[in-house]
Formats: structure tokens, sequence, C-alpha cells
């Protein structure tokens, strides 16, 4: 008969979870820190908690999305909610994360958003440089082979970190932010912005968005058998990109005149609801047609149940709408920056 052990390194695909005391340490330290945070944080921001949860959101959408890229390991049963995607590195994420951009904006609140917004990444990123090499050095954090085929033997002399931190940062703190500031207005309840945003910056957020994200999960998905000179970089294609943001734009264009009695929250999920009835369809048949094919370590985290019909893994119908969950509100966010900024003075 298997021990508990045995039974646990088998639910969770031969992934070491067995905790050492660094890694206790670490979870402590974590708890800690939230709450001080939080207490802190609550002198100086309304409705602290509801902010911290969004922010969570955010982040556990790109932990579970992007999960294959990486390993957390050694941290106890219980922190675990999927695969190894642990709430303990979520709550960590999002404490120092909702804290650098509330202190940001205490300090520099004459300062124009999206140079806060710079500031946000800078600081970040030097922030996630320290806990990165922590969190490897004490056995959590791994990562995928396909993601060391490509920062493999390009580290940052001194730092000891991949070059591709740099970028990987910044995209993926681009994206939380953004989910967290749209979401973040909408508890502020402000007043209307009655200047739209001009279509060509949509389009341009858009574009960027979707752009940059399928760099950051290159190697979790290969593109193959388009036209040679559609690739950007490696094997992105503009063919995809544009994909991506055209079915964006049709699905708001189509929320927005059907239901245009609809508050922030029922919209958004109107969009994402319209994304998958769209794009799940044209996804699959990508991946039957083997145009889109995702790498190993994809497929191990894949759990074998398929989406009836269209033949694919369910992982990939539910990765569709947390992916543009986290564009959407990063393309409404930088849209409500250009409204702001073209508001004249008075």
């Amino acid at each position: 008969m298997p021990t508990w052990n045995e039974l646990m390194h088998h639910a969770f695909g031969g992934m070491d979870i067995t905790p050492t005391g660094a890694t206790l340490g670490f979870e402590v330290f974590v708890f800690l820190s939230a709450a001080v945070a939080l207490t802190v944080l609550s002198r100086f921001k309304d409705r602290i908690l509801r902010r911290f949860w969004i922010m969570a959101l955010g982040v556990l959408i790109f932990q579970v999305f992007t999960a294959p890229m990486w390993n957390n390991l050694k941290m106890g049963v219980w922190a675990y909610v999927y695969r190894d995607v642990s709430w303990i590195l979520t709550f960590g994420w999002a404490t120092m994360v909702l804290s650098t951009v509330i202190v940001v904006d205490l300090l520099l609140p004459r300062v124009k958003e999206w140079q806060r917004f710079l500031c946000y990444l800078a600081a970040l990123t030097a922030l996630v440089v320290v806990f990165e090499r922590i969190v490897v050095a004490i056995g959590i954090r791994s990562y995928a082979p396909e993601v060391m085929a490509v920062i493999g033997g390009s580290y940052v002399p001194i730092l000891g970190v991949p070059y591709h931190l740099f970028y990987y940062v910044p995209v993926f703190m681009s994206l939380v932010i953004g989910f967290y500031k749209y979401w973040s207005n909408i508890i502020d309840r402000p007043a209307p912005v009655a200047v739209p945003a001009p279509w060509l910056w949509s389009l341009g957020v858009a574009v960027a968005g979707v752009f940059l994200f399928e760099v950051m999960i290159d190697p979790m998905v290969v593109n193959t058998g388009l036209p040679p000179w559609t690739y950007l970089y490696r094997d992105i294609s503009f063919l995809m990109t544009g994909g991506w943001v055209l079915l964006i734009w049709l699905s708001v264009v189509l929320v927005d005149r059907v239901f245009p009695q609809l508050g922030p929250r029922r919209r958004l999920a109107a969009y994402l609801v319209v994304l998958v009835i769209i794009a799940l369809p044209i996804e699959a048949w990508l991946i039957n047609a083997g145009i889109r094919t995702y790498g190993p370590s994809a497929v191990e985290n894949f759990a074998g149940f398929r989406v009836p019909l269209l033949n694919v893994p369910t992982e990939v119908a539910f990765a569709i709408p947390l992916y543009m969950a986290l564009v959407i509100g990063f393309i409404r966010y930088w849209e409500r920056v250009a409204q702001e900024a073209l508001i004249p003075r008075r």
C-alpha cells in the first residue's frame, strides 16, 4: 500500500513538494509581510483588502496560464492550488506589487500616470531580481527545459539572473498592473471620461500587449507551417498576433453594441464569453492542423481531458479567457490613460 508521501508525489506529477526549513521560513516571511503591508497600506488607501484580492487574482491568472514555464517546489502540499501553482507565492507577488503601486502613487501624486507606470516597473524589476535569487537559492524555483533552452548561458554577471528576466518581469508586471488598475478604477468610481481614446492608440496597445506576451510564452508553444515572411521573432508570426488582436476587437465591438447597458464587471465577462466562442474553434483548428504545437512541459501539465468535438485539451479552453482577461484589462487601462491625457487642464 502506497504511503501518503508517495500518493502526493504521484498527485503532483512527481514534483518534489516536501518542505524544507528554508521553504517553511520563506512561507512564514510571506505571511508576515502580507499582514504588515496590508495593515500599513490601509492607513493610506481605502478598501485595501478588496484591492489586494484584485491584485492576487491578476497574479493567479498569470501563474495558471504560464504554469508550464516554471516549477515551484518544496512548499508543502498545503501551498498549491493547481499543479505547482502556489497560493503562497500568489500572496507574495500580490503584496509586493500592490505595495509598490500604492507607495509610488503616494510619493509621486503629481507625476503623469504613464511615468508612474514606468516607476512601478523599474522598482519591481529590482525587487524581483533579489527575490528570484532567493527562491532559486532555497530550492523553490526552477525552470522548464524549454525555458532553460532559451535562457541557458545568458546570465547577468554578479546578479546571477538571466538577461531575459529584464524582459519577462516588465511584461508580467505590465499585464498584472494594467488588470489591477482597470479594476481599481472601478472601485474608486470616478466620473466618466467624456473624451474617447484614439482608435489608433487602442489598436497599438492591443498589438503591444498581445505581441509582448506571445514573446514571453514563446518557449511554451510553437507556431509552425506559416509563411516564412510572416515571422517577426523566432516563431512569433504577425498573422497570429494580428489574429488575436482582431478577435479582441470583434468581441469588444459585438458586446458594446449589443449590450451597451452592461456594467464593467458583466461587460468584461461578456467579452470573455464571446472570445471563447469565437477563438476556441480557431485554436482547435490550429492545433489539430499542426500549426500550433504545445511544448513537452505544457503537455505534461494537461490533465488528459479534451473538449468534446474540438479535440483540444481543456486547459487550452480555460487559458483563452484567462489570457484575455489580463490583456483586455491592460488595454482598457491604457485607453483611460490616453483619455485623461486628452482632457484639457483647467
